[in-house]
């Protein structure tokens, strides 16, 4: 989410150097891995994102959400719509504890309902046959 900010503020450029930024919290190669993909992942789609965001949103304009409530959603929705490997409530209720831990009082509620609402649109994945099927 930090990283996300930072983005938003000075751009894609910083994108190389985002692993040196995550070896400040954790020597953690694999959670350094992951946050690596997580935020490059949210950045490529945050268009994607914030169109969804958007819709949720209904009397919200993304302008007028804070920077950090924007990454937050921007994380959430990504790993809701393209990290598979993710269940989506669990994508919520992170995204609901970083609003929680970083944001304001009434973030956690926001982050909650237009999460829900992305959750609850979303397209399900298709199904795999069976080889017995096919």
């Amino acid at each position: 989410m930090q990283a996300l900010c930072q983005l938003d503020v000075q751009g894609p450029d910083i994108l190389p150097t985002l692993r040196r930024f995550f070896r400040e919290y954790t020597d953690d190669d694999l959670v350094i891995t992951l946050a690596e993909q997580w935020t490059a992942g949210a950045w490529e789609y945050h268009q994607q994102c914030d169109e969804e965001i958007a819709r949720a949103a209904e009397k919200w304009k993304l302008s007028r959400l804070s920077l950090v409530d924007r990454s937050i959603l921007r994380l959430g929705v990504y790993q809701l719509l393209r990290c598979p490997d993710i269940p989506g409530k669990v994508a919520i209720n992170e995204a609901i504890e970083l609003a929680k831990k970083y944001s304001g009082a009434q973030s956690p509620r926001f982050v909650n309902g237009v999460m829900d609402a992305i959750y609850r649109n979303k397209k399900p994945e298709p199904e795999t046959l069976s080889p017995e099927h096919e």
